[in-house]
């Protein structure tokens, strides 16, 4: 079984949609939600990383460890970074970065994106994709689509619809970027001590900064979907609505 750590960076101040780690969801903030399905994964430990005292006291709330880090972070991988440094990490333990938007994800994906890097020698970083389905979603800039070679390893990522096709979805068949990675903290820290690349900035995607420094990223396809993460305030409502349709 491979050893691994959740980390699960937050922040209070998302541009779409402020606040969102402690949006209600039948009557808990979502980061509780988020930190309930990564504690049942197999990981060793899982901790919310944050640099906002609110999202800290909702977290102790709910009996999860907490980390506060700084508020100057570019990305979450950065947030996380700082945390591999100070509990002094060794460079080969996985990392597993389960994102604080994500409060439906099915907990086997943890255990997956972590075994997929412990094997795949050859990748500093794992993470899972699903189909994408409908025109609707291969337009929709907030789903984050990616490319892959045949052997499974990333080429790029985008919020544009890849690969282009005028109309209708691609007859290649896309796919949707599922928001959880797998480290190696040595790789983790190389990231964080590098700039954001300019196609970083461009797009918005922190997984690019990694493939501009040729790094590996080991990409499959998710054991099992989970709906879409929380970008946007009509994200909120649709995942409200699946909570609710549920029986108790």
């Amino acid at each position: 079984m491979t050893d691994f750590i959740v980390v699960i960076p937050a922040r209070y101040g998302s541009t779409r949609l402020p606040g969102k780690a402690l949006a209600d969801i039948a009557g808990r903030p979502m980061i509780a939600w988020v930190h309930e399905r990564a504690s049942r994964s197999k990981a060793r430990e899982v901790i919310v990383a944050t640099d906002d005292d609110r999202i800290a006291a909702a977290c102790r709330e709910c009996g999860a460890r907490v980390e506060m880090t700084a508020a100057d972070h570019a990305s979450g991988s950065d947030r996380i970074a700082e945390l591999a440094e100070r509990c002094g990490w060794d460079d080969a333990q996985i990392v597993v970065n389960v994102q604080g938007d994500e409060p439906l994800l099915p907990p086997k994906l943890a255990d997956q994106v972590a075994d997929l890097l412990a094997g795949t020698p050859g990748a500093a970083i794992a993470t899972l994709t699903t189909p994408v389905c409908t025109e609707e979603e291969f337009r929709d800039p907030n789903m984050v689509k990616v490319i892959a070679d045949r052997e499974g390893f990333a080429l790029y990522f985008s919020r544009a619809p890849i690969p282009y096709r005028a109309a209708g979805p691609p007859a290649f068949p896309a796919r949707r970027h599922v928001g959880i990675y797998a480290y190696r903290a040595g790789s983790l820290k190389a990231l964080s001590a590098a700039q954001p690349s300019p196609i970083e900035r461009e797009e918005r995607l922190e997984q690019l900064r990694a493939l501009h420094l040729g790094l590996r990223i080991a990409v499959a396809d998710a054991v099992d979907v989970p709906p879409r993460g929380v970008d946007t305030k009509e994200d909120l409502e649709a995942i409200q609505a699946i909570v609710a349709s549920r029986p108790d």
